[in-house]
């Protein structure tokens, strides 16, 4: 499954912080319009600073789009050298800002809309350093020394070395229940166990950074982004948790009978938690690539293939995007500009050196809107197109807010967006668009094999979404010791996951490392919300769309009420609580797994059914 960024206005240096960090004490120092004696403590102080800093921050991150998509799509010495420069003063700035907003904290009398900006502020820093001397060049050596261990991180398979990307890809693919333990356990030991030491010092002074800004630990600070108090906020988590786990204990119950079937009780029992390196993932994140040996037979073959349909019909790079832009046209959001078409990436070229991960960019926080992708022609990439776009569109329908609320009404809504519509990819919207014949659309017969192949990575992430962070969050307020941090790793993943090492470890083990973003620092809870919201949103569309049948077979193109009341919720970005956004869109205030529960009841029914009888539960 591909894997999206946004290069969102306040998040590109964060984002990028690990690549940069190591040349951030060589940057000039961060310029700054504000001079903090012309901003005394009180509203109409606040009101002027919070008005300099965003104008300050809109002209540099202008700036700083132009030279990371250069350095992203033209890569040179000389290009990493100027992003590198660019990034380190966008990082000063948001120090400099958000420990300047915390000096208004306590001002009586601030305009709600005024605070609001002071807390974006503050919250912009996601890796909070303090202001005692040398912390920051110390937090950044230890960002860098981890995000480095990480990236030269190997494997081993068949005794032989293998780099983490290619282990990644192995695990994925047929092998012996040996070779899969090998390349879990040295991927493992050699990339996480190392790092644990630095790790321990990294969360410390991070905590240190927090608190100065007034935030109990850096877990309050990060859980203090959601428009409610970190408190309420961690237990909407798990209320979301218990919506949709009935649902994955059917599907935990459902794999690990058929891994049992093929590898026998040696390898695999048929009850207790499932062997995390049987997976076919390195985290056991999301299982899609077992579909084989977890399909039912004669359900997995729906009789067309998207990539086979566009080659067919002899589409290329350029009309997938076109596809993709016609579905938000359709739903009656404006068409994109013509310098999207002049500026985006659609191609790797020939001639040079590129990143190619698919992301969408807004340049000048106005319409210089842009995807960046190396476009193949098949089904993942027309799928990533129809996502990546909900970016641009949510970016362009925010562009007449301030600079400080350019972005989702939370992290998880802008994945969300993307997410929902490229659930819309349904036989009837290929009908629609001209490349599936009526007489080819799949009967209800293939429903269960379709359902469970995206069951295996959407219903399969959720408890890995949501523990990656409870355990940082444990970690960071001291109830995770860093001699219990393995441990209550371990024990998370058991809770949630139902699923256990497969081979026994060590006291000095850190497997949380061996997971990129632990030492590379991102909050990763965003992308358990943002699996909820997708069905959240698709639901509400179909709603408004007036459809009858079964969801998952709900298309809404073409539905104009659809798209005005999209664009409503989009226009508002970061302006106000997302619960407000939420409304505008679904009518609800709550973010809920019930929509994804109505959306794969056909295969819980299924799953039941095949399961009865076996133990369920671990």
């Amino acid at each position: 499954m591909t894997f999206k960024t946004l290069a969102a206005p306040l998040a590109l240096a964060a984002s990028l912080c690990a690549y940069t960090s190591a040349q951030a004490q060589q940057a000039p120092e961060a310029s700054s319009n504000v001079d903090e004696a012309n901003y005394p403590l009180t509203p109409q102080g606040a009101a002027a600073f919070v008005a300099a800093a965003e104008k300050d921050l809109f002209d540099w991150s202008v700036e700083a789009n132009q030279v990371n998509w250069v350095n992203y799509t033209y890569i040179t010495q000389d290009t990493d050298a100027m992003a590198a420069r660019i990034n380190a003063v966008g990082t000063e700035k948001q120090v400099h800002y958000a420990n300047e907003a915390a000096k208004f904290a306590d001002v009586q009398g601030l305009d709600p809309d005024v605070r609001r900006k002071l807390d974006k502020l503050r919250l912009s820093i996601l890796q909070p350093a303090p202001s005692v001397p040398g912390a920051a060049d110390e937090l950044s050596k230890l960002g860098t020394k981890m995000s480095s261990e990480y990236g030269k991180g190997q494997a081993m398979l068949d005794g032989k070395p293998i780099s983490g990307v290619d282990a990644e890809a192995e695990m994925g693919k047929p092998h012996t229940p040996e070779e899969y333990k090998e390349m879990w356990s040295s991927w493992h030991d050699s990339v996480g166990a190392p790092m644990k030491d630095d790790y321990t010092q990294f969360a410390k002074i991070m905590n240190e950074g927090a608190q100065e800004l007034g935030y109990a630990d850096t877990g309050a600070l990060w859980r203090s982004g959601y428009d409610m108090s970190p408190d309420e906020f961690a237990a909407m988590t798990e209320k979301i948790w218990q919506d949709v786990k009935p649902l994955y204990l059917a599907l935990h119950t459902y794999v690990r009978s058929k891994l049992n079937e093929k590898y026998g009780d040696e390898v695999q029992p048929a009850k207790g938690p499932i062997r995390a390196d049987l997976l076919g993932n390195m985290w056991a994140q999301e299982w899609g690539n077992i579909y084989p040996i977890v399909a039912p037979k004669g359900a997995g073959d729906i009789g067309y293939e998207v990539g086979d349909l566009l080659k067919e019909n002899g589409k290329g790079p350029l009309d997938m995007v076109h596809y993709g832009e016609n579905f938000y046209k359709s739903l009656g959001l404006a068409p994109l500009p013509e310098t999207f078409w002049d500026r985006s990436m659609f191609v790797k070229p020939a001639d040079r050196e590129v990143i190619c991960h698919a992301s969408a960019w807004d340049v000048d926080n106005i319409d210089d809107v842009r995807i960046k992708m190396c476009i193949k022609v098949n089904s993942d990439d027309f799928t990533t197109i129809h996502h990546e776009l909900g970016h641009n569109f949510y970016q362009r329908a925010y562009n007449k807010q301030p600079y400080l609320y350019m972005e989702g009404a939370n992290d998880g809504f802008h994945e969300a967006i993307g997410d929902f519509i490229a659930l819309s990819i349904t036989p009837q919207y290929l009908v629609d668009i001209g490349l599936l014949d009526k007489s080819q659309v799949p009967g209800p017969e293939k429903d269960i094999g379709l359902l469970l192949r995206q069951a295996l990575d959407k219903v399969a992430f959720l408890p890995f979404g949501l523990l990656v962070d409870k355990w940082r969050w444990g970690v960071f307020d001291g109830s995770i010791t860093p001699d219990h941090y393995n441990d209550a790793w371990v024990g998370l993943k058991r809770e949630y996951q139902g699923i256990t090492p497969p081979v026994e470890r060590p006291a000095d083990a850190f497997d949380p490392g061996a997971k990129y973003h632990i030492p590379g620092n991102t909050p990763y809870m965003r992308y358990f919300l943002a699996r909820v919201l997708q069905f959240q949103f698709y639901k509400a569309a179909c709603d408004q769309a007036g459809w009858k049948g079964p969801l998952h077979r709900c298309s809404f193109y073409g539905n104009k009420q659809v798209g005005e009341n999209l664009n409503k919720m989009m226009a508002m970005g970061a302006s106000k609580p997302w619960p407000d956004a939420l409304e505008a869109f679904t009518g609800t205030r709550e973010i809920s797994g019930k929509a994804m529960v109505e959306y794969f009841a056909p295969l819980k029914k299924w799953l039941d059914e095949q399961n009865r009888g076996k133990p369920q539960g671990w």
